[in-house]
């Protein structure tokens, strides 16, 4: 993990989670519905997150690379203390990877501490992505 800096430019996180093998094209899309849904252009996008056993899939990393942005990994632990924060915890999940979610927590757990859900976790047939914001900081 490093630090990322974020501005008014560029103050949004993107949390995916995915299945082993899943499509680049399904994980790509679902961001690219998740930024339109939440109003959010391309360019305003500062980093991708996930889990930390995902660092190696090939979908997440081709989508940081399509939106030219860095990539953060996660581990289980660092995404369970931002369960407080999440809207949608899952058991299920938690049973899987050790933590009560992914795509919120990743983002969540990028954005930083004032940061903010700005799109709940939104799913696809194999991935599930969320968008947490940074604050507008001021000038």
């Amino acid at each position: 993990m490093s630090k990322i800096e974020f501005d008014n430019s560029r103050r949004y996180a993107v949390g995916i989670g995915c299945e082993r093998a899943a499509s680049v094209d399904e994980v790509h899309e679902l961001v690219a519905a998740a930024l339109a849904e939440a109003g959010v252009a391309a360019e305003e996008l500062a980093v991708v997150a996930s889990i930390d056993m995902r660092a190696e899939e090939p979908a997440i990393l081709t989508v940081a690379e399509r939106f030219s942005v860095p990539v953060l990994f996660f581990p289980a632990e660092a995404l369970e203390a931002e369960t407080p924060r999440i809207k949608n915890p899952s058991d299920i999940v938690f049973a899987r990877v050790g933590c009560h979610g992914v795509a919120e927590s990743a983002a969540l757990a990028a954005i930083g501490p004032l940061g903010e859900l700005l799109l709940p976790k939104t799913k696809s047939r194999r991935a599930t992505v969320a968008i947490a914001q940074m604050p507008l900081q001021k000038q």
